[in-house]
């Protein structure tokens, strides 16, 4: 099946635009810019949904839901937020449609008093409201998260990856003191480093943004920086802390312990259905989707292979344990016994569609009480007893999940190199990958950098270790190393 479609090696961009296809995840919709996520697709997204939903909950957030327009006049208030979203909003400025001599038309008399823009980021609205619900320190923390769609208004697209909609978490929390805003940005960005390793399978780097990356409005921003398969960065996963800043401009104050007036401190952080992206670049092969079994939709799929309709019934009815067995471990499993597609064909369909393990029974594994399991991560097929195949399918999706996470770890310790002059930098940057160089710190060289080479300072590195160096580009001193990549 997978034969028909283009190879990573071939047209890396073109294989993932077939794997999103012709996995069913996603498609274009006739709205410029904008997809529809299918079934399978948004099945992932709601495994990702229910276990990030858990992690906030336990470190203590609730949900709620904030407007989906603001006005105008909240993005002034805080300078650095609306410059850093300015160019992406998109505007509403009328109420009414009417029949015109042409057809419908937008009715001139129906003009909005002042303009609402369609939620990029909720900071303005959400601080706004915050100013309503705290007075004194007894109102704080406040943590929220929110399960939402925004709109950024994007040029160049590209399913998952860039879209002028996508879905998304953003939590927004209050906090009397710096201290506590700066604990809650850190230890989210935790929850997510643990998500992306643990259930995506994808090792990440944690590490704060350069000035120039930052996100806007904040005083520093926390990120997760995932490789894909051809070298490129993606940011799986952003903490902020905003300082006082929002606070400021929508003067939310509190009356402290100490009974003095201050004004909050906060924190914003949030992942997108970019994650789905970041699957696909990261564990795809060219024989379609790969997914880690925690965030799979079906985990196993069970086809039967038969001539007669007598053999399908035996067949059926030996399945009906399994399946409970599976299920009794918490296994999610279909059984597709459809008379429509051949054997052949299911296989193929599974595979392209990333489903972690295939059982495929016949009338001499019954004879001979056995099952023919095949990995989708090694393509690898084995035959095993049916007797305690729960036990041994509970394994074996354990054992996928590791090694995926293995796989991509190597990956990007193989493509990760310490570069030294601006000669080396610009050959390696080539090659793709992460490149560990020394930086100035300041805006301007990364933008020339960028302006050259294309690449930005993914992270600084959390870990970064104090080693006295040169700039790679002015020559400058700098006192540790910084990850330079391309990225979407």
């Amino acid at each position: 099946m997978a034969k028909n479609f283009s190879t990573r090696e071939e047209n890396y961009s073109q294989w993932y635009n077939d794997i999103v296809k012709h996995a069913q995840l996603a498609e274009n919709s006739s709205v410029r810019g904008s997809m529809v996520i299918k079934p399978y697709g948004y099945a992932i997204w709601e495994t990702m949904q229910k276990e990030l939903d858990r992690m906030f909950k336990e470190t203590g957030h609730e949900n709620a839901y904030f407007p989906l327009f603001i006005p105008k006049s909240f993005f002034s208030k805080e300078a650095s937020h609306v410059e850093g979203f300015a160019k992406e909003c998109a505007v509403v400025t009328h109420y009414r449609l009417k029949n015109g001599p042409e057809g419908i038309v937008v009715d001139p008399d129906a003009k909005l008093d002042e303009e609402l823009i369609v939620r990029p980021t909720s900071e303005t609205i959400i601080w706004d409201t915050y100013k309503r619900w705290i007075q004194s320190y007894r109102d704080l923390p406040i943590l929220i998260n929110q399960w939402a769609n925004v709109v950024r208004w994007e040029m160049r697209t590209r399913l998952f990856l860039r879209t002028a909609e996508f879905l998304w978490q953003e939590g927004h929390t209050a906090h009397a003191t710096e201290t506590e805003a700066l604990a809650e940005a850190k230890q989210m960005l935790e929850v997510y480093a643990t998500f992306a390793e643990e259930w995506m399978a994808i090792p990440v780097l944690k590490g704060t943004k350069s000035p120039n990356e930052r996100f806007a409005g904040a005083l520093e921003t926390y990120c997760i920086e995932a490789m894909m398969q051809d070298g490129k960065a993606l940011q799986a996963g952003t903490s902020h802390f905003l300082g006082q800043n929002f606070a400021k401009a929508f003067d939310v104050k509190f009356l402290s312990k100490e009974n003095k007036l201050d004004y909050v401190w906060a924190t914003s952080w949030g992942v997108s259905t970019r994650l789905i992206g970041a699957l696909i670049m990261t564990h795809s092969d060219d024989n379609g989707l790969v997914l880690p079994p925690k965030l799979a939709p079906i985990q196993v799929v069970i086809v039967p292979i038969y001539r007669k309709e007598e053999e399908l019934a035996a067949i059926s009815e030996k399945v009906k344990t399994i399946v409970k067995q599976l299920r009794s471990k918490g296994i999610s499993v279909k059984y597709d016994d459809s008379d429509t597609r051949k054997p052949g064909f299911k296989f193929a369909e599974y595979e392209y569609k990333g489903v972690p393990v295939r059982l495929a029974i016949g009338p001499r594994d019954l004879e001979n009480g056995t099952v023919e399991v095949a990995r989708r991560d090694t393509l690898t097929k084995d035959v095993v007893a049916m007797e305690g195949i729960e036990n041994h399918i509970e394994s074996l999706l354990e054992q996928i999940q590791i090694n995926l996470y293995t796989k991509a770890e190597k990956y990007r310790n193989e493509n990760s190199r310490k570069v030294d002059t601006w000669e080396e930098f610009n050959v390696e940057i080539e090659k793709g990958g992460f490149l560990y160089a020394h930086w100035d710190g300041t805006p301007e060289t990364e933008q020339s950098i960028k302006d050259e080479t294309k690449a930005t300072i993914r992270a600084i590195p959390l870990d970064a270790e104090i080693e006295d160096g040169k700039c790679i580009y002015s020559g400058k001193p700098s006192k540790f190393r910084v990850v330079f990549a391309r990225s979407y």
